[in-house]
């Protein structure tokens, strides 16, 4: 910062995908496209191409592939997020307690959704409460309390005995789950790869869908017609040939993630065709590296969204649907700068120029 702690920034501001302004101000770590009384041009300015910090809408920080990590291993996974321009992190479950990041004003902005709530033995160990149908709701309705407004749910993990995916909840238990979240005030989404789950989970009334990739020709208007949102993680799906190739125990398991893999594309297209809202996440935390953002936004353009739409579902959109600002006048500073114009090459989201977080340069 320079000239009293204000920051001039120029060029293209994206304020929306076509509401494109010449400059903007930051005074006292908020945006301003007023110029402040008595500044010195051209002190302390930033120049390029401004989009409001990007969202990664599904990444776990806090966690790592054996369970909860130390507040070290987490100040670092939201470094990451921050460097590679992601300022607001939607956590799709952690087991850790990350609040102190809240205190820390150089790291994102995070909006936790509590632990995963899965089936016993049917998700990966020391990741979520494992618990009966029985007990959905009530731990449903603790984690909507404890969490910024989501809840997650394992909808669907491998059946051992069948030896395939399969849903971990009858259709009661989502709907008293489901039912009890909303009475909290907050959103629910759940983990779904298969074809199976989902029109159960759709119908009790759930908000949104992780991974979606199991979407077929039957529940993609169901989807769109409940206006339920889905985050692809297609850098996740990615990875499905590598897993089912560890997978020698269960075949048909195998088999099937191998198909899922195979039409990833075609599914998350025609969820956005159909008129679904898209959003970016990348699953980071886990087994994935976190800032993967901007490979997330290019997935979605590989699957033939078009860029305008792709770079809406990790910025202007994503914004919106989890109910942060973005530039708007008086809105928190956290913002990002690049060389080139993104909406023409979304690949120039991979090279901030500059990281603006709470008025603060930091990268």
């Amino acid at each position: 910062m320079s000239d009293g702690g204000i920051l001039h920034i120029k060029g293209r501001v994206l304020a929306g995908p076509e509401d494109v302004r010449d400059e903007l101000w930051v005074v006292d770590g908020h945006i301003t496209y007023e110029r402040p009384p008595g500044t010195v041009p051209d002190a302390g300015v930033i120049e390029g191409w401004v989009l409001p910090g990007l969202v990664d809408a599904h990444c776990h920080v806090g966690l790592g592939s054996d369970g909860p990590v130390d507040e070290s291993a987490t100040e670092k996974q939201a470094v990451t997020e921050r460097e590679a321009g992601a300022l607001l992190l939607r956590d799709a479950g952690s087991p850790s307690d990350t609040r102190w990041v809240d205190d820390r004003a150089d790291l994102p902005r995070i909006i936790r959704a509590g632990r995963h709530i899965a089936r016993t033995k049917r998700y990966i160990r020391n990741f979520a409460h494992e618990i009966e149908p029985g007990d959905l709701a009530a731990y449903t309705r603790r984690e909507a309390r404890r969490g910024d407004g989501w809840v997650k749910l394992v909808g669907d993990w491998i059946d051992r005995e069948e030896g395939d995916l399969a849903p971990c909840w009858p259709r009661w238990a989502v709907e008293e789950a489901i039912a009890a979240a909303h009475e909290e005030g907050a959103r629910v989404t759940a983990h779904c790869f298969a074809e199976s789950s989902l029109r159960d989970l759709v119908e009790a009334g759930i908000d949104c869908v992780e991974h979606a990739t199991g979407l077929t020709e039957e529940t993609v208007p169901l989807f769109a017609e409940r206006g339920v949102a889905i985050v692809p993680t297609l850098v996740n799906t990615a990875t499905f040939p590598q897993l089912a190739a560890g997978g020698e125990k269960y075949p048909r398991w195998a088999a099937h993630m191998r198909r899922l893999h195979e039409r990833r594309y075609e599914t998350v297209r025609a969820a956005y065709e159909a008129g679904i809202p898209v959003f970016t996440g990348t699953d980071a935390g886990g087994s994935l590296p976190h800032g993967l953002v901007s490979a997330e936004v290019g997935e979605l353009v590989k699957a033939g969204i078009p860029a305008a739409d792709a770079l809406s579902a990790a910025v202007w959109g994503a914004r919106r649907w989890l109910g942060r600002p973005g530039l708007e006048e008086g809105a928190p500073a956290d913002l990002v700068v690049y060389a080139e114009d993104p909406r023409a090459d979304v690949g120039v989201l991979g090279s901030p120029r500059r990281v603006v977080l709470r008025g603060e340069v930091v990268h």
